[in-house]
């Protein structure tokens, strides 16, 4: 996705990046491009910082300030230091300076893509996760949270006034439930999902 307000040097960017094998959506503004459909697919934001309107750095402070994670290579015709270390500070993944090599450029945009790329599969990761977790009884899950502490059967009966034998029951359903096949895969699974750090908040 390219934001660039020069239209001769928009479209040349655009065949650079067709020619590397990238499919490339062109843009005058940041309205332009928050007017468009994002892509279902890993994406990265190459983007000018001085833009009419709002500034390519406004933008991503705001993208940043709202928890956006679009990965971000900046171009410009007008850097300084204190501009590259703001960009770069906030998750930029690279600050060109115009001209640029085209191949800087390139390998900058591989490096957003594949970034993006791992995001969306662990965000997809934890998506599948969720729903197999969100099955489980409110027992289940009390008593999921215990076996992810390292608690025996015992002592978690003693903890919730039920028989060993009830939490053996209660324990091998959740174990299926989740699809863990060890207690080290539920753990992994419970520690992705941030659910004891949660259950200490609480």
């Amino acid at each position: 996705m390219v934001v660039d307000d020069d239209a001769e040097f928009r479209e040349s960017l655009g065949r650079l990046l067709r020619s590397a094998g990238l499919q490339a959506r062109l843009f005058a503004s940041i309205a332009e491009f928050q007017g468009s459909a994002p892509p279902d697919c890993p994406t990265c934001l190459v983007l000018d910082v001085r833009l009419p309107g709002r500034s390519g750095l406004d933008y991503q402070r705001d993208l940043v300030a709202g928890s956006g994670r679009l990965p971000i290579v900046f171009i410009t015709g007008h850097g300084d230091i204190p501009m590259t270390v703001q960009a770069m500070k906030r998750g930029a993944i690279e600050f060109l300076t115009k001209p640029f090599r085209d191949q800087d450029l390139i390998d900058a945009v591989n490096i957003g893509i594949a970034r993006d790329r791992e995001r969306r599969e662990n965000e997809e990761s934890i998506s599948s996760l969720k729903a197999r977790f969100e099955v489980l009884t409110p027992r289940e899950r009390a008593i999921l949270l215990q076996v992810a502490e390292g608690r025996l059967n015992k002592q978690i009966a003693g903890d919730m006034g039920i028989t060993e034998t009830t939490v053996k029951v209660h324990r091998s359903n959740m174990m299926r439930k989740v699809k863990a096949g060890s207690l080290v895969e539920l753990s992994r699974m419970v520690d992705k999902l941030k659910l004891l750090a949660e259950k200490h908040d609480e």
